[in-house]
């Protein structure tokens, strides 16, 4: 290994070496390409323009603007108070008309549905899917089953109190938890789970489901009705049909007996504008199972 001013130079790639040497290996120090370095000093000296024209130190309360004075936060506001001038004629007109008015004006119509959308991907669709197809203990908005009615006024006023929420007229039911609460013995719950498979016209077992259906009509009748046709009045199901909530097979049903769960949807009185609640409903009711 011969030297270049006093610093080692590697015989086989003619490349000058750190002077480290350790297990008998030599450390190269192999220079940067030219390119390279003019890179690193065009990004330098970028930076520093971008830096004297554009917002780029955070101070205590606040950040230096730059020489442009530019703010993507006042830009959006800017954007934002545009957009809410373009729609104010119809929001406007949205907030003081009726619901059977929203209906009857097809350009009204439109709107409301376009801003309805919009406002149920935002607040809606993370429990009733973004078709609201719904899922498993959240309703399919699609369909022609409601639990507290489907009619246009119906829908908004759901969507006003909430159901089971903190809103002084919230939509409320409760169904017992016969197991938990030992309301009934297993066997009890096991009859009635076949009464329920019966009255949906499913394959059960006769002999229990004539033994549940006794115990259906003494703890169960009062809110679902004596043959499950339900009560929108107490937000009861019907348990003759193909639909259910928390799902219809016999070990779902039985759960659903013995634990009985509830879901919650929020109050949006609180949360949206009369204009905005309106539009949802509307969207809502446009699904295809508005009655």
């Amino acid at each position: 290994m011969s030297k270049t001013k006093n610093r080692p130079v590697d015989e086989i790639s003619g490349t000058e070496t750190t002077g480290h040497l350790w297990d008998g290996i030599t450390e190269l120090d192999t220079p940067l390409p030219r390119w390279w370095l003019i890179l690193l000093y065009a990004s330098i000296v970028w930076a520093l323009i971008y830096w004297v024209f554009m917002p780029a130190l955070p101070l205590l309360t606040s950040y230096t603007p730059g020489l442009r004075n530019h703010s993507d936060r006042a830009n959006v506001a800017r954007d934002l108070a545009a957009l809410e001038a373009r729609r104010a004629p119809f929001a406007d007109k949205l907030q003081n008309a009726s619901l059977t008015e929203i209906e009857s004006d097809p350009s009204l119509q439109e709107f409301a549905l376009a801003a309805g959308a919009s406002v149920f991907g935002d607040n809606c669709a993370t429990c009733h899917g973004s078709g609201a197809a719904g899922a498993k203990g959240f309703p399919n908005l699609n369909d022609d089953v409601w639990l507290w009615g489907g009619s246009l006024d119906e829908i908004a006023h759901t969507l006003k109190v909430g159901i089971r929420s903190t809103h002084p007229e919230t939509r409320y039911s409760a169904m017992p938890a016969y197991g938990r609460d030992g309301l009934l013995t297993p066997e009890q719950i096991q009859d009635v789970t076949e009464h329920v498979l019966k009255l949906s016209g499913q394959d059960h077992d006769a002999g229990a489901a004539g033994r549940g259906q006794a115990t259906f009509l003494e703890q169960c009748s009062a809110c679902h009705g004596e043959t499950g046709l339900g009560d929108r009045l107490q937000g009861a199901p019907r348990l003759n049909d193909a639909d259910w909530l928390y799902g219809g097979s016999r070990e779902e049903i039985r759960a659903q007996i013995t634990n009985a769960q509830a879901g919650v949807m929020p109050a949006w009185e609180a949360r949206l504008t009369p204009a905005m609640l309106k539009a949802v409903a509307v969207y809502v009711h446009a699904r295809g199972g508005g009655e």
